[in-house]
């Protein structure tokens, strides 16, 4: 499956639609060269890796008392400090991330995600190696 996004919900978006086609494409021209017995050297890719949810600061009676901080809305994938602005209580009150690492935040303040107790998962970004690939065509 392909997941792109994000995108609310009930709505087409002709540029969505683009990187979606693209990928599959892409998918598929591999598949072919694959099939073809065409080699693909070794690599390394950079991913991100999901480390865990991060629910919304609550009180005692399980109620959201803060809000994504405007510097990290919209900021999907963007690198996150130690310090760095992270929830915004009602009051003003600024809630810093407090962490030992850099970490990549991503689905921040999805709306699907509310009832989920999740404002954005945090992820680390880790690289992949993988050995050439060939297919021996019959």
């Amino acid at each position: 499956g392909v997941e792109v996004g994000p995108q609310p919900q009930g709505v087409a978006r002709a540029d969505i639609l683009d990187k979606m086609r693209k990928i599959v494409k892409h998918g598929l021209d591999f598949v072919q060269l694959f099939n073809e017995g065409k080699e693909f050297p070794p690599c390394t890719i950079e991913v991100f890796k999901i480390m865990e949810k991060v629910d919304y600061p609550r009180n005692k009676n399980d109620e959201i008392i803060a809000i994504i901080h405007p510097k990290l809305q919209d900021q999907d994938w963007q690198p996150l400090n130690n310090g760095d602005p992270l929830f915004l209580t009602l009051d003003g009150e600024v809630i810093p991330y407090q962490g030992d690492c850099t970490v990549y935040p991503t689905f921040i303040n999805e709306a699907a995600y509310y009832e989920k107790k999740q404002a954005f998962v945090k992820t680390e970004k880790i690289k992949l190696t993988a050995r050439h690939l060939r297919c021996s065509v019959s």
